[in-house]
């Protein structure tokens, strides 16, 4: 078994979900891992991870509107503004997802189902720079 660790630097547009599956695969394609086990950490406090539907935009939609609705920009309602209104609300949005998310590798791919893709979740209102750690363990390829 090896192990391999990189990194990925995804811009964002604002609020709302970037899906990450391509260039996640396309670092796991270089590693030429056959097998193994791949750990994905986003390195910051205001945006996450996902595991879902990647062929429906309106789950997108949803899945924003109701993080809204859940953790709402309100000046009143939160004591932490430093970094102005979206901050707490992003921080609580994350709280309530995934920061890490591990996925299994298998025929050198990730094993994720039909509909399924990896998206990172902005929760801050201005465009960002968001890093993602990327450890893989496993099975290079014969050969």
């Amino acid at each position: 078994m090896e192990q391999f660790s990189g990194q990925l630097t995804i811009p964002t547009h604002g609020p709302g979900l970037t899906d990450v599956t391509r260039p996640i695969a396309a670092w796991i394609a270089a590693q030429s891992v056959r097998t193994g086990l791949l750990t994905v950490f986003c390195r910051h406090t205001s945006s996450s991870l996902l595991i879902n539907e990647n062929a429906a935009g309106a789950v997108r939609r949803d899945l924003e509107r109701y993080f809204a609705a859940i953790a709402p920009e309100d000046p009143h309602r939160y004591e932490h503004d430093e970094e102005g209104p979206d901050d707490m609300p992003a921080h609580l949005r994350t709280a309530m997802t995934n920061v890490s998310l591990s996925i299994p590798v298998s025929d050198g791919q990730m094993t994720l189902g039909t509909w399924q893709g990896v998206f990172l979740f902005e929760h801050r209102s201005a465009p960002h720079r968001r890093t993602l750690a990327l450890h893989l363990f496993g099975e290079r390829e014969a050969g």
